[in-house]
């Protein structure tokens, strides 16, 4: 319950949010056509000890970033597709090189310009991951999950409602498809004694994203998702994604990211994951 009142206080944060920023900005001209762009990041991080007399551990990690923004805007409607992929992994001491990062989202959604404040939509996204991943038990590693397994295909139908460039927020009934191989767990129904390895549940979904410079050279990037099936209130999934980005110079950025998630079919208890990097990065602009 904690959970849902956390993501509800964001939900509601995000939409002052935005509705201030929209109203702080005049409304840009439309630009029609394609906007495209693709960011590239590696970050790096080393330490070693070499005869070091308060001891500590010689450690090494990596992570390869990339993420892409793609627009199509007509006046009488809009097309917006993105990707963001991450995978990393750490090594600290003589213990064996471990997955630290791994995650692979897609999303597209065709709005249509109705003229009004709320545009209906369609949209479909997708997330999984690249490897297995392990959980570790006493130094043994035991695999718990894998590339769709589990994957989330989630389709949706709805309105939305864009008031600017760097708020969106859309509300819909859809249908969300848990899909397993070998971890069945994800998606198993365990009231009942067969072992299912797809579920397909019905329900409402709401995404909101709010993406805005809030100082020089900083950058917040924020996406709220929720689900419900409707059965209990309880049972929302959370799936709230941030990070704050600042450009220390053309090619060189320090990165927070946080992850907080929620699905009771996994697990009752709130998930959580930070990161803050250093690490190169690459903007390609395709128009």
């Amino acid at each position: 319950m904690r959970s849902l009142q956390s993501g509800a206080a964001a939900f509601a944060a995000l939409f002052l949010a935005g509705s201030a920023l929209s109203a702080q900005d005049a409304v840009p001209a439309d630009s029609l056509g394609w906007r495209r762009q693709i960011v590239g990041q590696l970050n790096l991080s080393q330490v070693s000890f070499d005869n070091w007399a308060q001891g500590g551990e010689n450690s090494l990690s990596w992570q390869l970033v990339g993420a892409g923004r793609f627009r199509y805007q007509q006046p009488r409607y809009r097309w917006e597709s993105s990707f963001d992929l991450g995978y990393g992994k750490a090594k600290l001491g003589d213990s064996g090189t471990r997955k630290s990062s791994d995650e692979i989202r897609l999303e597209s959604v065709l709005a249509y310009r109705s003229g009004a404040a709320l545009d209906p939509y369609a949209a479909v996204s997708l997330q999984t991951q690249f490897a297995r991943g392990y959980r570790y038990d006493n130094g043994v590693a035991v695999a718990i999950s894998d590339f769709m397994d589990p994957g989330y295909l989630t389709q949706s139908v709805g309105l939305s409602w864009k008031p600017s460039e760097t708020f969106t927020t859309r509300l819909g009934g859809a249908f969300k498809e848990t899909f397993t191989r070998d971890f069945p767990a994800y998606a198993d129904d365990k009231s009942t004694t067969a072992v299912e390895k797809t579920r397909v549940e019905r329900g409402v979904n709401s995404v909101t994203e709010l993406n805005a410079e809030v100082a020089h050279n900083v950058l917040l990037a924020s996406k709220l998702e929720l689900f419900s099936n409707l059965d209990a209130f309880n049972a929302i999934d959370v799936n709230w994604i941030s990070s704050v980005t600042a450009k220390v110079s053309s090619y060189i950025n320090v990165n927070l990211n946080v992850r907080v998630l929620y699905d009771r079919d996994v697990s009752v208890a709130r998930q959580l994951t930070e990161a803050l990097a250093l690490g190169l990065s690459y903007t390609l602009l395709l128009d």
